[in-house]
């Protein structure tokens, strides 16, 4: 299994014979150089979507029809795109799994807010969420943008992941403190990487919290375009 980091909250994981890219914000992502674009998304299979801002779904529906793969994502939303972009999706909803043949896919709940601009402005389509995603022995937590949720507790007791991938930039999700707090309280992840940081100013710059809070778990700060192998 290889996880690469796009830069702020964007994956790219290679798992069970897939590449699933995880809201790949390519256009305007200060962390991500225009000629790492391609080699980014090459032989991807799908897309993965948590929500509809701009910074995680902004080359979206574009990219879907550049590299002719479905949008796996929340079904209204989903629903959306493909009757007015004419893209390929997998719609399905919180608690609902997919099996993408190589990995298996369970959307998981999240706490935060989902829109995308029109002419007529905002408009706001589905809902925020998580994922689960399990294959080659792994499950990995992929927070998607949300605050702490007691929650957690329940998808570590349904689904065990030893991997989180998870926001930790604080202002506009949970901080890195607030991030350590659910990894040592909810989950006995064995590894995790922080996300949806470095990006901007107003985000935090660092993971040094977390890693000091986590001192069993190994916390990977990540590089962009360094695969992660597990």
């Amino acid at each position: 299994m290889k996880i690469t980091w796009l830069g702020h909250s964007s994956f790219r994981i290679e798992i069970g014979g897939l590449v699933l890219l995880i809201d790949p914000w390519l256009t305007g992502n200060p962390m991500l150089e225009p000629d790492q674009h391609k080699p980014a998304t090459q032989g991807a299979t799908h897309i993965l979507l948590t929500h509809a801002h701009f910074d995680h779904a902004g080359d979206l529906p574009r990219l879907a029809k550049d590299l002719g793969v479905p949008v796996v994502g929340q079904f209204d939303l989903m629903s959306y795109w493909e009757e007015h972009e004419g893209i390929e999706t997998v719609g399905f909803n919180k608690g609902g799994t997919v099996d993408l043949d190589g990995a298996m896919v369970t959307m998981v709940h999240a706490v935060h807010s989902t829109s995308i601009g029109t002419d007529s402005g905002p408009h706001v389509t589905g809902t925020e969420c998580g994922y689960m995603i399990a294959g080659e022995g792994h499950t990995i937590y992929v927070s998607g943008d949300t605050d702490v949720m007691a929650d957690m507790k329940i998808f570590n007791d349904l689904h065990a992941p030893d991997i989180g991938i998870l926001c930790a930039g604080g202002h506009f999700t949970m901080d890195m403190k607030r991030a350590a707090y659910a990894a040592s309280n909810f989950f006995d992840f064995k590894t995790v990487i922080p996300c949806h940081y470095k990006t901007f100013p107003i985000l935090e710059q660092s993971a040094e919290a977390l890693v000091e809070a986590l001192p069993g778990v190994d916390v990977i700060e990540p590089e962009v375009m360094t695969a992660i192998e597990i």
